[in-house]
């Protein structure tokens, strides 16, 4: 039944019944697995499978091995010794080695062949792109892996991580290798092999054949063409990949565009704030210089200051980037419409299964003495041929369109980061600006004040050495600001003049009167007797 499974039919004379090739079959060798009739009659035996199969180069060997233990014809030797550790026989053994096979399949997207790698367990990522750079031939630093969906191979991970756990896994995941420096595909691409026998009927499909022979030859040809149409879709899903990664990229792009349009209209918001409170600052400074502190150096440091915000501004444009970053997105657009970067295998698979149905009507037809030729088979095969050259030709035409414009955005990912880069910078230097002047403005008050403060200290003490007294006569604070009971207006200008007028009369008349009590109280004591103090 393995064996079936591989090749497509029994292993010994599939053509004939089993009881009727027993006497040859058992005559074989312990290591044939497969016997087949030539055109003379005679057997061919071969310890080898039979071409075409389904089955991995690196793992023919392994399974040939083990189908030779398998297909012993003797039941003693049959599945091969016990393993005395283990008590299990051989071909167990050998079984789970064939079934613990780690194995990477790698289609080259630039010639359209597979290639297959034996993974040790620890191998790196780094070590399998070496190995895969002496088969190619594209370098370690060109090549590109992608898994099916889109996504690089991390180089920090173990080489393991190009093949799935489980039984698709092992037999039909792809990674799919880019040459970065390449753009444009172009080929030659590898192209399936015909068979022998496939090839001799192509070469003449008029010629008759017997129904038993044509049998094998057509079931060749219909493994051909299915497997046609198997290798262009693995190659649309190569360019499934390339345009998963390349919405990646454009993914990114976009993020990596806001970021740098809401930074730009920030830098743009601070530098009006800087330049609008700059020019105020230089009026108000203006302003107070007659009078007031002034300072030549930190006057030119502010000029300087708005000269470099007026260079920043120039950094915040980004126009043209994103006439650049909208160009390619409209581009990618049009990719993703294109009908080329759609599945286009629909004739191809209505050929195989024409195919297919031809392949069923001969094994209906009986096979003594019956011959034909085959002129329907060939056409298909040749159809399908043509059918896989055209959509080949519109399939790497469109990735290498999509190739194309994923450079362009690795191209243009630099651009955006520097200008990115150029804008934080500015922001921050116009920050630090700001900053800085708030600093100088802040000193500025505060050596006002303090000359301020001095020159109050020294108006008090000068004015305290040149009348000490007069401060006894003067009003505190709290009595100036207390209002007057009575206060005389200008309105009363004469009736005041009077006053005093009146005032001095009396003063004088006082003063007279004064000097008079005290002339006559002398003249009083002079003329008293004063004799008796002498006796």
């Amino acid at each position: 039944m393995v064996f079936e499974c591989i090749a497509g039919y029994r292993p010994f004379l599939h053509h004939l019944q089993p009881f009727t090739w027993h006497e040859k079959i058992k005559k074989k060798d312990s290591k044939c697995i497969f016997a087949c009739e030539e055109m003379t009659g005679e057997v061919r035996f071969s310890s080898h499978l039979p071409q075409p199969n389904s089955l991995c180069s690196l793992i023919v060997e392994p399974m040939e091995n083990w189908l030779q233990l398998m297909l012993n014809w003797d039941p003693q030797q049959r599945g091969g010794p016990i393993d005395l550790t283990l008590k299990q026989p051989r071909c167990f053994l050998l079984m789970d080695h064939i079934l613990n096979l780690k194995i990477v399949h790698i289609l080259n997207m630039t010639s359209a062949k597979i290639i297959s790698f034996l993974l040790p367990p620890d191998e790196s990522l780094h070590s399998l792109q070496s190995r895969i750079e002496r088969e190619t031939g594209i370098n370690t630093g060109s090549q590109e892996l992608l898994s099916e969906t889109g996504i690089s191979l991390d180089p920090r991970k173990p080489a393991s991580q190009c093949v799935l756990d489980g039984v698709r896994g092992c037999d039909s995941y792809m990674v799919y290798l880019f040459d970065k420096s390449k753009t444009v595909y172009e080929g030659p691409f590898a192209s399936r092999s015909l068979s022998d026998c496939v090839n001799y009927i192509v070469q003449d499909s008029k010629i008759q054949l017997p129904i038993i022979q044509l049998r094998k030859v057509w079931a060749e040809a219909v493994h051909y063409v299915s497997g046609l149409k198997e290798d262009y879709s693995r190659l649309f899903q190569g360019q499934r990949a390339a345009m998963l990664s390349l919405l990646r990229y454009n993914a990114n792009l976009t993020k990596m565009k806001n970021t740098l349009i809401s930074a730009s209209q920030q830098l743009k918001a601070k530098l009006e704030f800087f330049h609008k409170s700059i020019q105020l600052d230089l009026e108000r400074y203006s302003e107070q210089m007659t009078y007031g502190i002034s300072s030549e150096k930190m006057l030119k440091a502010w000029k300087e200051m708005e000269e470099k915000a007026i260079h920043y501004a120039e950094v915040g444009v980004i126009g043209y980037l994103e006439d650049q970053i909208m160009s390619l997105h409209t581009e990618i657009m049009e990719l993703q419409k294109s009908p080329y970067g759609r599945r286009q295998g629909d004739l191809m698979e209505s050929l195989e299964q024409h195919a297919i149905d031809l392949y069923k009507q001969l094994k209906h037809r009986p096979a003594d003495h019956s011959y034909s030729d085959s002129t329907e088979m060939v056409k298909i095969i040749v159809h399908t041929v043509q059918s896989q050259d055209r959509v080949l030709k519109e399939l790497f035409g469109h990735l290498s369109k999509l190739l194309g414009c994923k450079q362009k955005i690795i191209d243009l990912l630099p651009k955006v980061e520097v200008a990115l880069s150029d804008i934080k910078e500015a922001d921050n230097t116009v920050m630090f600006m700001q900053g800085k002047r708030q600093k100088e403005i802040w000193h500025l008050l505060k050596i006002a004040c303090t000359q301020s403060s001095a020159r109050s200290l020294v108006g008090s003490s000068l004015e305290g050495a040149v009348n000490p007294q007069s401060s006894a006569w003067l009003p505190t604070l709290a009595e100036r600001e207390q209002p007057l009971s009575c206060v005389v207006t200008p309105q009363d200008g004469e009736t005041l003049a009077q006053m005093i007028e009146e005032n001095l009369n009396c003063l004088g008349h006082l003063s007279t009167i004064i000097r008079e009590v005290n002339e006559e109280q002398g003249s009083s004591m002079m003329n008293l007797d004063w004799s008796w103090l002498t006796e």
